[in-house]
């Protein structure tokens, strides 16, 4: 069974997050339609086994620091095995594994652990780990992207995505968009309208001293075709197989000392909206057109000295929008379709400099988002400033990367 999200720890060197954050952040989301190896028990119960693996070359422009011209690296940005069964006619359950901290040897842990009570298409009920209603990259994950680089060059993250382990010392809030909590979804009007509404733990201990709650919700309406997904999960693309699709989504997160420390908290709030565009045209090819905008901020506390100092959890304030367009044609090259497509990011915080990028490259579509290569070129400086936000961040060059990079799934 297949789809399951992504993360970065704050103020990485630039080295370090073009290449380590790249499969930090890889994660994806697990579809309830039956994949990979089906086992039924019953007429009511089954069992499913799948795989996804995410593997790139990167070569980056290097400093005058170290005197090379480029840094090459190889990168194990995901590989995971995905567990779902049905229990019964209402009840279901999802498993997901992920090696995380992969460019650091790896580790294999629990990515997902989600008990589900599905009754009907409007009322539903997810408890344990799972992801925490947000915009539509987080929900997409890498695997359902459209993009293969959509996080390591990308906006600005969501508290859950700001640590790839689930730590209690005020450094994490969750791991690779996800954290423990329940969800409440489902959709109405011909589920036009979808909507999911989640309570989550969020940061742990640090400036979040009382235990307050995260709340997140997330609502969408389909204006053209109702897009298909699991649960409250969406995808970046459908490659024309889901018809002409309009989307438009609004999300939020608060959290009352979800970032800071723990002498000087304050109240976090992440508003997003998004936008996806698919056309199949008259001659069967697709164009797809992505667009997001995310302002962030912190209130009651956690003061520019305190952020400066170091420590504590240092979460994004500003404003940041990522727009992107794909053309799939229609005629197939040997086994695959190629889909060229342009892209550019800017992140504008508050308390530190802007910084933006642009990226061209080319996805070769085998099977969807089974099996893909993607080619791309990315140039700007948030290759170079990374997810840094202190007011003392120096100026950096822009920097070119270069990527290949591999998905496969089962």
């Amino acid at each position: 069974m297949k789809r399951t999200i992504k993360t970065t720890a704050i103020g990485r060197k630039a080295r370090v997050f073009c290449t380590a954050a790249i499969s930090a952040l890889a994660v994806s989301h697990t579809s309830d339609a039956l994949a990979g190896a089906t086992f039924k028990i019953d007429d009511t119960k089954w069992v499913s086994v799948g795989a996804g693996l995410r593997t790139s070359f990167t070569a980056q422009e290097a400093g005058s620091t170290n005197g090379k011209t480029w840094n090459n690296d190889f990168n194990l940005d995901n590989i995971r095995l995905y567990l779902n069964g049905q229990i019964h006619q209402y009840l279901k359950v999802e498993f997901n594994t992920d090696c995380q901290t992969c460019g650091n040897g790896g580790e294999v842990r629990v990515l997902d652990a989600i008990g589900k009570i599905e009754i009907d298409p409007a009322y539903n009920l997810w408890v344990g780990r799972m992801l925490v209603p947000a915009e539509r990259r987080e929900m997409n994950g890498p695997f359902y992207s459209p993009i293969y680089n959509t996080f390591a060059a990308g906006t600005p993250f969501e508290s859950s995505d700001y640590n790839t382990i689930i730590k209690a010392d005020g450094t994490s809030a969750g791991s690779y968009g996800r954290d423990d909590g329940a969800t409440i979804w489902g959709a109405f009007f011909d589920k036009r309208f979808q909507y999911a509404v989640g309570f989550f733990r969020g940061l742990r201990g640090g400036a979040n001293q009382n235990s307050n709650i995260l709340y997140g919700q997330r609502f969408a309406y389909n204006f053209w075709e109702v897009e298909k997904n699991p649960g409250y999960y969406t995808s970046g693309t459908y490659y024309g197989k889901g018809g002409d699709i309009l989307t438009v989504g609004v999300s939020n997160q608060y959290q009352e000392g979800g970032a800071g420390t723990v002498t000087d908290p304050g109240n976090l709030r992440a508003t997003a909206a998004d936008v996806l565009m698919e056309k199949v045209l008259p001659d069967g090819s697709v164009l797809t057109l992505n667009g997001e905008y995310k302002n962030y901020g912190i209130s009651n506390g956690y003061s520019t000295e305190s952020r400066d100092a170091g420590g504590g959890f240092g979460m994004f304030e500003g404003n940041a929008y990522d727009v992107s367009g794909l053309y799939l044609f229609p005629q197939k090259i040997w086994i695959g379709q190629a889909q060229p497509f342009l892209r550019y990011t800017n992140t504008s915080p508050t308390t530190s400099s802007n910084r933006e990028l642009y990226e061209a490259g080319v996805n070769y579509i085998i099977d969807s988002h089974n099996a893909k290569v993607s080619l791309s070129y990315q140039y700007g400086d948030l290759l170079t400033k990374g997810y840094s936000y202190t007011t003392s961040l120096p100026n950096i060059d822009r920097s070119s990367q270069m990527m290949l990079g591999f998905q496969w799934q089962i």
